[in-house]
């Protein structure tokens, strides 16, 4: 870092977090995400894609034990950072949804992923936009995390993860149910519009099965917390 880079801050429930110039400051959905996961104290967390870590400082913070990954090795390293700067201890790995702990089992495994509708051909890699690219339906990423869930979650155990409303409540629930588990809603909130969505609207209301966008030009758009519960 030279003098002229300046250093990103941002303050939240007591903790501080370093962001770096290649990993996404928290937005409305992180903090949604982080408002509604249910931590308990003594328990085995993973997060997958855990970005800066705001979710895993905070569980590490609860009493939980956290292993944080992610794919983008700039996250990996602020990660620990965020960890250090808040003095807690977060097992930080690098890898792909549950490559970096197969074999191992979690009381709570939980992840905000992107999960934006991508048209066909419309990726992009810069950072805004990776951050949001679901997929053509928005469940690409999410899909892997459910379908692996059965083989890493306790028993008993809970899986919970963020979804746009016009995914589909009623998608979220059979994928869970398909995978053993017991669904439920843990919160929603209306937020503003992403920006990116505007760019993809006429793709994103090909794919909202459930009707969950307002006609005409949305403003707002509802999300949703959901939990599976493992028999």
């Amino acid at each position: 870092m030279t003098a002229d880079d300046g250093l990103l801050l941002f303050s939240w429930r007591g903790c501080l977090f370093r962001v770096g110039e290649r990993v996404q400051p928290p937005k409305a959905g992180s903090l949604f995400f982080c408002r509604h996961l249910p931590v308990r104290a003594g328990e085995r967390v993973l997060e997958i894609g855990s970005g800066l870590g705001l979710a895993a400082v905070l569980a590490a913070r609860a009493g939980a034990h956290v292993v944080a990954t992610d794919i983008v090795p700039d996250a990996v390293e602020a990660i620990r950072g965020n960890a250090a700067l808040n003095g807690v201890s977060i097992d930080v790995r690098l890898g792909d949804c549950y490559a970096p702990v197969r074999g191992e089992r979690f009381d709570l495994i939980c992840s905000n992923p992107p999960q934006m509708p991508t048209p066909p051909g419309r990726e992009r890699a810069d950072a805004a936009a990776a951050a949001d690219n679901g997929g053509v339906d928005g469940w690409q990423i999410l899909d892997r995390i459910i379908d692996g869930a059965p083989e890493h979650v306790a028993p008993g155990g809970r899986l919970v993860f963020s979804i746009f409303g016009f995914l589909g409540r009623k998608s979220a629930f059979a994928r869970l149910e398909a995978r053993g588990f017991s669904p439920a809603v843990l919160g929603s909130e209306v937020q503003t519009f992403p920006r990116i969505g505007y760019e993809r609207l006429e793709h994103i209301r090909s794919v909202d099965t459930e009707g969950a966008l307002a006609s005409g030009v949305p403003t707002t758009v509802e999300r949703l917390i959901v939990q599976g519960t493992r028999a």
